[in-house]
């Protein structure tokens, strides 16, 4: 003869049991470790460069984009010399996402007396962007800009030279 309460026993404690290790296992991993903060570092060896480049009476713009391009409005003559785009070197966990915040218009003094201004284009990444990188490798992020150049009296001939801020917002 079978003894149906002491089938029912056994089976009352396995249900009772697994439900309890089931919220143990799901208490367990129901919190994200804490993000850690991002590390932003300005590239030295490539900063904004518009390489070499001549202006005529009136002026007008030298753009370069975040991928290297120059390109010209108005009375300007591009010559040669380095052309690069400003290289930002971010570390972050992968998937973070990070906003990237142009500061105001910078201005560049020359070494001639004149003055030029810089606005700061976009990023390679765009803005907002998601890390894809390991924590150990960068995130390279490239920005360009567009210089406004005056006339020959308000930008003459010379050395120019200057900081702009970009802030990297991690969210």
């Amino acid at each position: 003869m079978i003894n149906n309460n002491a089938l029912y026993l056994p089976m009352k404690h396995l249900l009772y049991g697994s439900i309890f290790l089931l919220l143990i296992y799901f208490s367990i991993n129901a919190q994200e470790m804490p993000p850690r903060p991002i590390s932003v570092t300005v590239n030295t060896s490539q900063n904004l460069s518009f390489g070499d480049f001549s202006q005529g009476s009136t002026g007008g713009t030298v753009t370069v984009s975040y991928n290297g391009v120059r390109t010209c409005t108005g009375e300007i003559i591009l010559l040669n010399g380095t052309v690069t785009p400003a290289r930002f070197d971010v570390t972050a966990n992968p998937g973070t996402l990070i906003t990237i915040v142009n500061g105001s218009n910078a201005t560049l003094n020359g070494d001639n007396g004149g003055t030029l201004t810089l606005q700061i284009g976009n990023a390679s990444t765009g803005s907002p962007f998601i890390t894809t990188q390991p924590r150990s490798s960068v995130n390279p992020v490239y920005i360009g800009g567009t210089l406004t150049v005056g006339n020959l009296s308000a930008s003459p001939p010379g050395n120019y030279s200057g900081t702009f801020t970009v802030t990297f917002v991690q969210q």
